[in-house]
């Protein structure tokens, strides 16, 4: 298992993997619309060179903003290391808040979350309706935005 930072891929190695796993590198969530292929972040790759997990990240003053995780081998410890190194980006960046948002029916990534000291914080009625309007293939089964 090696990281690499985003700035190290080739961007159309990152866009392909989002369209394969998001539909496309565009994700709509109630804090923006972001471009996830033109973000900061970092790769696990396996020895083969395929991505087998990805996290991109936004950085606001002293706040940083995860915008996507990905695990494509569960229960590895990729999710994990993924979140400790944006962590540790973030400290180095003088942050002092981590924040994220997902959505209330991901019960995987709230314990995911949780179970490394991450609390709910605010509740967005309809917000995947709203982001639906802008980004129409979200799958229908997918319900409201927690933070």
């Amino acid at each position: 298992m090696q990281m690499i930072s985003t700035n190290e891929l080739d961007k159309n190695v990152i866009t392909e993997f989002f369209i394969k796993h998001w539909g496309s590198p565009q994700m709509v969530i109630s804090s923006g619309v972001f471009q996830c292929d033109a973000l900061d972040g970092y790769a696990v790759m396996d020895e083969e060179g395929t991505i087998n997990g990805f996290i991109s990240y936004v950085r606001e003053d002293q706040e940083c903003e995860i915008i996507s995780l990905d695990s494509v081998i569960e229960n590895k410890g990729i999710g994990t290391a993924l979140l400790n190194q944006v962590e540790q980006t973030a400290k180095e960046k003088g942050c002092h808040r981590m924040k994220l948002v997902t959505t209330n029916d991901n019960l995987h990534a709230m314990g995911f979350y949780q179970k490394r000291g991450y609390q709910l914080h605010e509740l967005y009625i309809h917000a995947v309706d709203k982001a639906r309007q802008i980004k129409p293939e979200i799958p229908l089964n997918v319900w409201s935005t927690v933070c």
